[in-house]
């Protein structure tokens, strides 16, 4: 018998280029996953609306992308868009843990006397995952504010600023992959509410996206281009995402026999 092939760590491995940060990512991924990402027991797995949301997703963006290149003469626009996008990536959570409270005390009022207790017995993992989020903040913030304020390259560093140095290289290497992950599946998954109920993270994702279409009308105002433009630029989203959304809950309740009282 021929001795096994010797296997090779691929482009990732730790020896390739690129190799270490490859597992840094992966580390990140991983930690955020575990924490943002829990399926749960409420989690209805649908391939159908995880491929109508992937095809509304990507013809959202053709037509943004179009309505820029035919209406927006800013030569900036291709940044303005990118910078838009981050932002709202990173701000999503921080509208979610405002807003998914009021929402979740709609659901358990709403829920017959009798289901209440269990529907609050279940919010356990979305109330860890956002002390999970909020903890990572708490503890980037920690590191980096007295490093920039206290740590003077220029001067001799004491013990303690080397300790403050080493930590903020870990929180720049993988803290920051690590919350952006975090904030990419605290958006997706709403704090992991489908635990709680799984027709919860479509009606949030519903509140989400007309709460970011108000903040963008009033904060840039209405885009460019003639009035119908406007109005189809203002609202396809939000609307497309409402229709996506009311489809998901309707196909939940047809076809997996959930409803809001059950």
């Amino acid at each position: 018998m021929r001795p096994a092939a010797r296997r090779r760590g691929g482009c990732l491995s730790f020896g390739a280029p690129f190799g270490l940060i490859g597992a840094i990512l992966r580390s990140a991924h991983r930690a955020a996953a575990r924490l943002f990402a829990q399926e749960g027991e409420g989690r209805i797995e649908d391939r159908t609306v995880d491929r109508v949301q992937t095809a509304r997703t990507v013809l959202g963006a053709a037509a943004t992308i179009a309505l820029i290149l035919a209406y927006n003469v800013d030569p900036n626009r291709w940044e303005d868009a990118a910078y838009g996008g981050a932002a709202q990536l990173l701000v999503a959570p921080f509208v979610l843990i405002v807003a998914a409270p009021l929402v979740i005390v709609g659901f358990i009022y709403y829920a017959p006397r009798h289901l209440r207790p269990h529907v609050r017995s279940r919010l356990r993992a979305p109330l860890k995952a956002v002390g999970w989020y909020v903890l990572t903040l708490v503890v980037m913030s920690a590191i980096l504010v007295p490093t920039a304020l206290l740590v003077d390259a220029d001067d001799g560093k004491s013990w303690w600023e080397y300790v403050l140095a080493v930590a903020s290289l870990i929180v720049i290497v993988w803290g920051f992959p690590f919350f952006f992950m975090a904030s990419l599946y605290s958006a997706r998954s709403a704090f992991n509410s489908a635990q709680v109920h799984p027709m919860l993270p479509p009606v949030l994702t519903l509140t989400l996206v007309w709460v970011f279409a108000a903040f963008s009308l009033i904060g840039d105002g209405m885009p460019a281009g003639p009035p119908i433009v406007q109005f189809c630029s203002m609202l396809g989203g939000p609307l497309s995402v409402t229709a996506v959304s009311l489809w998901e809950l309707r196909r939940m309740r047809h076809r997996f026999g959930v409803t809001l009282r059950a």
